[in-house]
């Protein structure tokens, strides 16, 4: 049985993007408690906007969002080779897995420390390697969440309008239901996360939550439209590898038909 699964190049592919899919969530949950400034990346003073009564916005961003949009495009592609199912599937797995990720760094906080090892770092400055441990692995809990109820919530908002468009385009216009459906999902996601980690964790106002929503959102708008061009690449990858034919045969498969509907599918060119 390992032998074929080894053999079935869909399979391969599948169990690859999988263990990326989970693997890269768990990373951006974890580097998520370091916040850093876009406009300092490019070297630009922080922006000074005003939204909804609320000022001194800037783009400063979790560092979970270097990595989050690897994930919706992966998303995009399972639901395209390998339909909803599939991508419910890696998205509920990703969710167990952090949140055991998570309680094993709260085992890890609590075990008491050896006295040598609090000063190993004090030549770097950091004084209590218990105090910078915590601080690192130690996200507060309304934050580990909503960041969780976000990221399934999108998940699945994402798959749904993705089908949904792909019922109607067919299998033209990748760039709509892969861009449409990561916009709509990043929009809830941007505000679920909010609202549970800091209107209900720490009593944000709703003006400040609408700001602060908003300028992330503008973040994940933006990387959704200059990462489509990945997914076009991404999915001629596929096609080379697994073969013309059977990437026809996926995608039927993914959208629920059959044997005849790829029989009746004009020849390419």
């Amino acid at each position: 049985m390992i032998t074929n699964i080894l053999k079935d190049k869909p399979t391969k592919l599948f169990i690859g993007f999988a263990a990326f899919f989970v693997a890269n969530a768990l990373i951006a949950e974890s580097i998520g408690s370091k916040i850093f400034s876009l406009e300092k990346v490019f070297g630009a003073k922080p922006a000074n906007f005003t939204l909804f009564g609320h000022d001194g916005l800037a783009f400063n961003l979790t560092c979970g969002v270097l990595l989050w949009p690897l994930e919706f495009i992966m998303t995009d592609i399972v639901n395209e080779f390998y339909g909803p199912k599939a991508v419910k599937r890696i998205s509920y797995t990703a969710v167990v897995l952090i949140t055991y990720a998570f309680l094993m760094y709260f085992l890890a906080i609590a075990v008491p420390p050896a006295d040598f090892w609090l000063s190993t770092k004090t030549s770097d400055g950091i004084t209590n390697m218990q105090a910078a441990f915590s601080g690192i692995f130690g996200q507060g809990m309304w934050i580990i969440v909503g960041s969780l109820v976000a990221f399934l919530v999108s998940q699945l908002v994402d798959v749904t309008v993705f089908h949904r468009i792909k019922r109607v385009t067919g299998e033209k216009h990748v760039w709509l239901r892969a861009t449409g459906s990561t916009i709509i999902s990043q929009l809830i996601d941007s505000y679920i996360v909010l609202t549970i980690a800091f209107k209900i964790g720490s009593n944000w106002s709703w003006a400040q939550i609408f700001a602060v929503g908003t300028m992330n959102y503008m973040y994940k708008f933006v990387m959704a439209i200059a990462l489509t061009p990945l997914i076009y690449l991404v999915e001629r990858w596929i096609e080379r590898y697994v073969g013309h034919e059977t990437a026809k045969r996926m995608k039927l498969q993914a959208m629920g038909k059959g044997e005849d509907d790829f029989l009746n599918i004009p020849a390419a060119g």
